[in-house]
């Protein structure tokens, strides 16, 4: 589904099929959701999906805006394709999603050569519009979204992810007022979509082959409070959809943490013991200033008390490196704390300011070149980690959940339930044909140079 370009000479988009379309996918697993959304509606209007833009009559671009690198992908895709419209590569472009949501006309204004903007929505006026574009028909230019898209079952999704797992989008928007981010001016405040609707799609998935269901939103943990519920009811619920082999929780801020989802976790084998928990710093002083609730202590004592009462479970995280005002002591804080805790699956990133927020112009900037170097020294201290506890694994068996099958190699790639998918490690397994979606188990044999298992088909006990 991801569009690309080579080398070829493509035929001229006046030859093509009109109703040939393609989407190119930029940002994150939540985007990728309405990418998925956006292929769906599509179809429903009879429009051809390819994933060869070199073929498209019409290119769509969900675009990302979390932060300055997204946005510089998002701006240069859009330069690259109305560049190959102005070449004859391709006849439309039609750009959509966060960018478009956070600086509205003003991006209309700096890209003129673009057939269509549209904000987040649930895309159907924007599948109408652009099958009126192929058909040569007129359409406004800009599309306007509703103010908060509603908290409601979506709807059909041509899933782009491999049937050994896709995501679930269980609300949208977030009520945190962190300094650093974008999101809440961009989705808007937090909605929880009702567990009937999530368990809706969550047995319409499973009922198509997936099996692990990857849960998403702004903010996973406020699921359910506007509701008189919380999170673990979902999930308790998500748990026994028949055909679910996994049921793994994303993106769940640390406050207000609904401590009942461990006992979840411990009651159901399905319930993978993993948990996203970004935690963005240790140090006191950027967390006030990042305006995070709780202190470092309190972090420290979160994560402590999951470890204890879920003593397998698996913890992710993400720093951010470089806010206004943190010190060399802060940053190293950060790095030992990586150590400390043992934090082998983790995501850093360095501060982008991000205008419209209130960290846009809080003194105290830290310079570049200081900032990537104690990113790095975050990275350094989670490679370390996570090496040892890889080769740790050595001669020892796990359970594979195969998301890629190569029979003729007889060799499969896929994920322990330790490792979430595209933003953790792979298992190579070499000796199986089993099939994408199936669960094996898998002998470690060694660790590659990325930190990943290599394994050989184990008999299951």
């Amino acid at each position: 589904m991801v569009a690309g370009t080579d080398a070829r000479t493509p035929s001229s988009p006046l030859k093509k099929n009109p109703a040939l379309v393609s989407l190119v996918h930029l940002g994150c697993a939540r985007n990728l959701i309405d990418s998925e959304l956006i292929l769906g509606r599509m179809a429903e209007e009879g429009l051809v999906i390819t994933d060869d833009a070199t073929n498209a009559h019409t290119v769509v671009l969900n675009t990302c805006s979390f932060i300055g690198p997204a946005r510089e992908e998002s701006e240069n895709a859009i330069r690259d394709l109305v560049k190959r419209k102005e070449q004859g590569e391709i006849a439309r472009v039609v750009v959509a999603g966060c960018l478009v949501q956070r600086y509205k006309h003003d991006l209309a204004a700096r890209f003129p050569a673009v057939d269509l903007f549209a904000e987040i929505s649930d895309y159907k006026q924007l599948a109408r519009s652009v099958r009126a574009l192929t058909e040569g028909q007129g359409t406004p230019k800009y599309l306007e979204g509703p103010l908060e898209r509603a908290a409601e079952r979506e709807g059909a999704r041509l899933v782009s992810t491999p049937k050994s797992y896709a995501y679930l989008r269980v609300s949208h928007g977030c009520d945190h007022l962190c300094s650093f981010c974008a999101i809440p001016s961009i989705r808007g405040k937090h909605r929880s979509k009702p567990l009937a609707d999530v368990v809706g799609e969550a047995r319409e998935l499973a009922a198509s082959g997936t099996r692990e269901l990857v849960l998403v939103a702004e903010d996973s943990t406020a699921w359910g409070r506007e509701l008189g519920m919380e999170l673990p009811d979902l999930v308790e619920a998500l748990a026994k959809v028949e055909g679910v082999a996994r049921v793994r929780v994303m993106y769940a801020y640390p406050n207000r943490f609904p401590w009942r989802l461990l006992d979840v976790m411990k009651e159901h084998g399905n319930v993978a013991p993993y948990l996203d928990i970004p935690v963005q710093h240790i140090a006191t002083p950027v967390l006030r200033a990042m305006r995070r609730h709780g202190s470092g202590d309190q972090v420290r004592q979160i994560l402590d008390r999951l470890r204890a009462e879920v003593p397998n479970i698996t913890l992710r995280t993400t720093l951010l490196m470089g806010f206004p005002g943190e010190t060399d002591a802060d940053a190293a804080e950060a790095a030992a704390f990586v150590g400390e805790y043992r934090l082998a699956r983790l995501g850093a990133f360095t501060y982008s300011p991000e205008q419209g927020t209130p960290g846009w112009d809080l003194p105290g900037r830290v310079p570049a070149d200081v900032a990537q170097a104690r990113y790095q020294a975050v990275i350094d201290a989670r490679d370390a980690v996570l090496r040892a506890e890889q080769r740790a694994l050595v001669g020892k068996d796990v359970e594979v959940l195969v998301d890629e099958s190569h029979p003729d190699a007889k060799t499969v790639v896929g994920r322990p339930v330790t490792d979430a998918p595209e933003v953790d490690l792979i298992a190579i397994v070499r000796g199986s044909r089993a099939k994408v979606g199936d669960c094996i188990m898998a002998r470690v044999e060694d660790v590659d140079r990325e930190s990943n298992l290599v394994c050989k088909a184990a008999p299951r006990r």
